[in-house]
């Protein structure tokens, strides 16, 4: 029996098309509560989206959709909509998502076909506007604790002292206060390879925006760059953020850019990768222990790389290099350890 839920979306579409019948094809799916199926129509493809509206922002997805696409990004077009159900049909873009076509010879071409997107993007709206969510200090806060709640705490079981409790905190104030004194522009929030599609005639196309918000302007260069799925050799990392730093240099609309120096955009990038990393990783293990998404598993350890990379670099940061290789990579490697004994009993 088909899931009432299905049903009644299976219902709207055909009300929607004019339609008699539609098949509903799953598609993996993200992070969130979202639920995604292809479907044929008239010799095309389309995507409806169950968007449950007490766990998704619907109405932000609308605005910031029509925001993006004046701004002449590739996004997908509403077909149509139903706010009060949390139902959308959207176009296609395909199969192929950015990270499917990356290699180490081509990825230099295709980082600055995406990075020359972010310049539309950040000019999407006024810093001052009030229809979207700021990066605010109580923002950056709620997601630095996500690692200490759900990674520290609830996956390693690691209880922190008074003292690293501190020493963390004080990390957090010096990762909150890099983010507020950056630029402020519209930023997508998860600009990573998994939410670029490589469209028709080989264009770039933009999903999963329904999350941005105004925030520093280093945050989708380090999401793509510093992407927690992958990683690349430092040397072509920075030959692209330098390709970054170029490009914004020169639009007219960001007022004092040309004054900013070469070391304070990598300090910026930086500070704003730790940043992201801990929360990623903080999300990965709430999406195993919560929402019963272990998938996400995997890719902490990498994403911890990261952490340890930067912190290594950085004197006032010192504290959280010592937490990561004395605390939370150990307990790391014995969890790791745990689930290849378990996955294997299971396997046999």
């Amino acid at each position: 029996m088909l899931n009432s839920r299905i049903q009644t979306l299976q219902n709207w579409l055909c009300q929607q098309l004019s339609i008699d019948t539609v098949t509903l094809m799953p598609m993996s799916g993200d992070a969130g509560f979202r639920c995604y199926y292809r479907f044929p129509h008239q010799g095309k493809s389309f995507i409806a989206v169950d968007a449950p509206i007490d766990m998704s922002d619907n109405p932000a997805f609308v605005r910031l959709q029509k925001l993006l696409d004046q701004q002449g990004i590739l996004v997908p077009e509403i077909i149509a909509v139903d706010l009060s159900l949390g139902f959308f049909c959207l176009s296609d873009f395909g199969n192929t998502l950015l990270s499917d076509t990356l290699t180490l010879e081509n990825m230099s071409n295709v980082y600055q076909q995406a990075i020359n997107i972010l310049p539309k993007l950040h000019l999407g709206l006024s810093s001052t506007d009030k229809s979207i969510v700021h990066y605010d200090q109580a923002f950056v806060k709620r997601e630095l604790d996500i690692f200490t709640e759900w990674l520290v705490e609830k996956h390693l079981s690691i209880s922190l002292s008074e003292s690293e409790h501190a020493q963390l905190n004080t990390c957090f104030s010096l990762l909150t206060e890099n983010m507020l004194q950056q630029p402020q522009v519209l930023m997508h929030r998860d600009y990573h390879s998994r939410n670029i599609m490589v469209a028709e005639n080989d264009e770039l196309g933009i999903i999963d925006f329904q999350d941005a918000v105004i925030g520093p302007i280093t945050y989708d260069i380090v999401s793509l760059l510093r992407d927690c799925y992958v990683k690349w050799p430092q040397e072509k990392v920075a030959e692209l953020l330098q390709y970054y730093v170029e490009l914004m240099s020169s639009q007219p609309y960001l007022a004092n850019t040309t004054t900013i120096t070469k070391a304070q955009w990598q300090r910026w990038f930086d500070l704003t990768g730790l940043q992201r990393h801990l929360k990623a990783s903080g999300i990965f293990a709430r999406l195993h222990h919560r929402d019963s998404k272990s998938g996400y598993l995997k890719d902490i350890p990498l994403t911890l790389s990261y952490l340890v990379d930067i912190s290594e670099q950085y004197d006032e940061f010192k504290p959280l290099l010592q937490l990561l290789t004395n605390k939370i990579l150990p307990a790391m490697d014995k969890e790791l350890l745990k689930n290849n004994v378990i996955n294997s009993q299971q396997s046999k």
